[in-house]
């Protein structure tokens, strides 16, 4: 009996564990991560894999297309690209979320010290396509 028991029990824990979700907001900052990671390994489609189809950024100066070609010009410029982010706030609305965030960027030949670096502030749009989390939208502004 004491076997049944142990086996069913087992049994519920692995169910339980297959239900497990992650939160909606966790998923916004993996993906957020993972276009950080993208960048700095010179991976503009993997980064692309976050923005909707239908993007625009900037009051309209870009599309998901403009933005593939503005990383691609910065991957071809810098031998090494470093991304760290700032704080991440995220108001979920439903199947749509608001995140504002800062990051900075450094990159150059590779060397110890970074020729070039910049902090920028974002405000983006997410919506959720499915389990995924798409930015739609985009402002960014550096501020040093």
């Amino acid at each position: 009996m004491k076997i049944r028991t142990a086996i069913f029990l087992g049994c519920a824990l692995i169910g339980l564990g297959g239900c497990h979700r992650t939160p909606d907001e966790q998923r916004i900052r993996n993906a957020i991560g993972a276009m950080a990671q993208a960048l700095e390994h010179g991976q503009p489609r993997d980064f692309m894999a976050y923005v909707a189809d239908d993007f625009t950024g900037n009051d309209g100066n870009f599309d998901r297309a403009g933005v593939h070609n503005l990383l691609r010009a910065e991957v071809l410029r810098n031998d090494k690209i470093s991304v760290t982010l700032g704080p991440i706030d995220i108001e979920l609305q439903g199947d749509r979320a608001a995140v504002h965030n800062t990051a900075t960027f450094t990159g150059g030949a590779g060397d110890f010290v970074p020729e070039r670096g910049a902090v920028y502030t974002f405000t983006s749009g997410w919506k959720r396509e499915g389990s995924k989390w798409l930015c739609y939208n985009a402002t960014w502004q550096q501020k040093l």
